[in-house]
């Protein structure tokens, strides 16, 4: 049965979500539109590894699914064009990675140019890469957070659109700093889609603007 969700009337602002986990990024869009929150569409979600519960969980909400395991394309390139014409035959316009642990083509970025947002779970450009958390920790910096950035042909070097900070604990650990930015980034990734698709947002060089709050207008004289 299909979720309140996908029985509203489709919004125009159309997804695409790559996972190849639990999807919990995705689960909480979902949560965020159900709820009238977002205006947008997961119009497919597409996972690289099979049996991930991220794809059963999406069909549990009415979400359509692709399964496309890297292992069976004999190169990066042939798995991302397969990607990316079934994205396109699904009318998506912003393609949001939820977890997604591969890098993508250069061709893939080039032909969504713009059009790609991934989160990480750190304040970057500190601690890219699949370990941020436990970085963070060796480190010992008092304060970590998530980062919503636009996908460049780098490992987590786009353009940075929304951070949030989260303090780091004397008790912390992998798992307990995790959870914390977790529960940021489920925040923060459906304000960051809101504003991409308000057309808000502008590239000056490496810096996203448009990011903050809209200006107030000017205000009556009393």
């Amino acid at each position: 049965m299909a979720s309140r969700a996908q029985r509203r009337s489709p919004s125009p602002h159309r997804l695409g979500v790559l996972i190849s986990g639990r999807g919990s990024n995705l689960l909480a869009i979902l949560d965020r539109i159900e709820r009238g929150e977002l205006d947008a569409a997961v119009a497919l979600v597409i996972c690289n590894v099979p049996g991930a519960p991220g794809v059963a969980a999406a069909r549990a909400r009415g979400v359509e699914t692709l399964v496309l395991d890297h292992r069976r394309s004999p190169t990066r390139e042939e798995h991302d064009r397969l990607m990316a014409e079934a994205l396109e035959r699904h009318g998506v316009q912003l393609v949001c990675l939820g977890g997604y642990m591969r890098l993508l083509s250069a061709e893939f970025v080039r032909r969504f140019e713009g059009r790609i947002l991934n989160i990480h779970p750190s304040l970057l450009p500190a601690f890219p890469g699949m370990q941020a958390q436990k970085d963070a920790l060796e480190h010992g910096v008092k304060i970590s957070g998530c980062t919503v950035h636009f996908v460049d042909e780098g490992l987590d070097s786009g353009p940075i659109v929304l951070q949030e900070a989260v303090p780091v604990e004397d008790g912390d650990t992998w798992e307990t700093l995790t959870l914390r930015i977790l529960e940021k980034e489920h925040e923060t990734y459906s304000r960051a889609i809101a504003l991409f698709f308000s057309g808000r947002l502008r590239l000056a060089g490496r810096r996203v603007l448009g990011a903050g709050a809209p200006p107030r207008g000017p205000r009556r004289a009393r």
